[in-house]
């Protein structure tokens, strides 16, 4: 079972859409681009998703330096179209059961909009360089993707 105990928060505020975020994280070829901390890539041949309750994610992260492969997928648990997505994490064979869960929050502020990454099941903390370290890494990238863009409409 999944250790509810263990987990970490992290929020950033984007010059972007609730829509374009949602997009961001459900749409294989977006999340190709920034689903990865820094110095390891996402090839779009890896990434499928099927964002619906019950239904599967998967992609590969891959170290271009070492040829390094981390598989990892998840299975949604809650999908809530532009303001809430909840998936488990990890692993891909990992029973649901056990594996992290992921619980992504969007609340548009006008100008702004606010994405609050909740994970359970890991812990972390920043400069740990394992699990708090790249996803901040990865939240990262998805600023920068969500920049390059330009979707704040």
């Amino acid at each position: 079972m999944r250790d509810e105990s263990q987990g970490f928060t992290l929020t950033r505020e984007f010059d972007a859409t609730p829509e374009a975020i949602w997009t961001a994280w459900t749409d294989a070829d977006e999340a190709a681009a920034w689903w990865h901390p820094r110095g390891l890539t996402t090839p779009r041949d890896t990434v499928s998703i099927d964002a619906r309750v019950g239904e599967h994610y998967r992609y590969t992260m891959v170290d271009e330096t070492t040829g390094d492969s981390y598989p990892t997928g998840g299975v949604y648990v809650e999908v809530e179209p532009f303001t809430r997505l909840a998936f488990t994490w990890g692993d891909p064979a990992a029973s649901p059961a056990d594996a992290p869960l992921v619980t992504v929050t969007i609340a548009d502020l006008g100008e702004l909009t606010r994405l609050t990454f909740e994970i359970t099941g890991v812990d972390g903390m920043s400069g740990d360089s394992d699990f708090f370290d790249g996803w901040e890494s990865a939240l990262d990238g998805l600023a920068e993707h969500l920049g390059q863009l330009g979707v704040r409409g």
